[in-house]
């Protein structure tokens, strides 16, 4: 395997010194706000024939690392809800509207119908996409694999969509806590399965997004979408992938991070709702953090930017455990200078924090 000549992503997540203190990457950092990713999908088609497509996952991928060289990670480009859409609830995007799957999860018996799909045939083009990105990358920098929580896809999965209130699928967890249960069990064993295979095609780190865990009541967060999440981290570890770095990240899960820091994950995801440094001080400095620039602040100017982005050094201060990255994904309008803009910023500003 060629070596990665950039490595500083996963020293950081391995608690390892590095050359410098803030590695950096965006999620959603291949996306709608670059040009050539729209250029790209015109020739491409939909969004899911660019994911299915190895050679186009590929170009997109590689965009924000030829546009941005101070990128420090690269992530495969693909979607959450591939995992769902192998179990045959047939995805498709609408545009302006987002994610809907034609067949969703409403009644009992397509329930308890569903199954773990044959992962590494159905959805050998994410395995195949990876394994092009590797060869392309050539050890540039490290490739981040990743899948949804268990919780986040059956909210899809039930309701049918994203941007609901979630109350079909809140009304099912009170009131049919065995349906819940079965989707739940069997979205995590799908997804242990689809990160391995991301791994041995040649991910170096995978991250779990829990997108709507924070729309969970306190007391069902932990039973219904972390501990499915830990038993991901488990299954990995058991499956000979102890070694490979693993981040979890829930959108509005801020109060929870003292059970997120024992998960077995080596980073939490942090939103811009959170505050890092008081993040710091809960973990203890035990696993490594990331984030938590608020992505709206890069629809403003240089100024704006370059003081949001100090903020957030500042907050987590010195320390060689701090991934710079968004609370949450890109904007699609955000410009691509001002992304620029905050890469230099973070370069700059965080050698102050630097042992050396």
């Amino acid at each position: 395997m060629t070596p990665i000549t950039n490595d500083v992503f996963l020293k950081t997540l391995k608690k390892e010194s590095t050359p410098y203190t803030f590695p950096v990457w965006m999620m959603r950092q291949a996306g709608r706000y670059l040009p050539e990713y729209r250029k790209t999908r015109k020739h491409a088609g939909s969004f899911l024939d660019l994911c299915k497509n190895a050679d186009f996952a590929t170009e997109v991928t590689l965009q924000p690392l030829d546009r941005y060289p101070l990128l420090d990670a690269a992530i495969l480009f693909s979607d959450i809800l591939t995992v769902p859409d192998a179990m045959g609830l047939g995805l498709h995007f609408v545009d302006g509207e987002g994610p809907k799957f034609h067949y969703p999860l409403i009644d009992e018996q397509a329930i308890q119908k569903l199954d773990v799909p044959n992962v590494e045939e159905d959805l050998g083009y994410v395995f195949n996409a990876v394994k092009s990105i590797k060869t392309a990358l050539n050890g540039r920098v490290p490739l981040i694999g990743f899948a949804g929580s268990p919780w986040t896809l059956a909210t899809y999965m039930v309701e049918g969509q994203g941007g609901t209130g979630f109350l079909n699928i809140k009304k099912m967890l009170y009131s049919r806590p065995d349906l819940i249960q079965h989707i739940l069990k069997v979205t995590t064993e799908s997804v242990s399965i689809y990160l391995a295979k991301q791994i041995e095609a040649g991910a170096d780190a995978v991250m779990i997004f829990d997108s709507w865990g924070g729309a969970l009541s306190h007391h069902e967060y932990e039973s219904h979408s972390l501990n499915y999440m830990k038993v991901i981290i488990s299954n990995l570890n058991l499956m000979g992938f102890e070694d490979t770095p693993k981040i979890i990240f829930t959108k509005g899960g801020g109060q929870w991070l003292d059970l997120q820091s024992q998960s077995g994950a080596d980073a939490l995801g942090i939103d811009w709702q959170t505050d890092l440094g008081n993040a710091r001080k809960v973990v203890n400095d035990k696993i490594a953090l990331q984030g938590n620039l608020d992505p709206a602040i890069l629809l403003s100017e240089p100024k704006a930017i370059r003081s949001a982005v100090r903020n957030v050094l500042d907050s987590y201060g010195h320390g060689e455990s701090h991934i710079f990255n968004l609370g949450h994904g890109i904007t699609q309008f955000t410009p691509p200078e001002n992304v620029e803009c905050m890469l230099d910023e973070v370069r700059s500003y965080s050698k102050k924090y630097h042992k050396a």
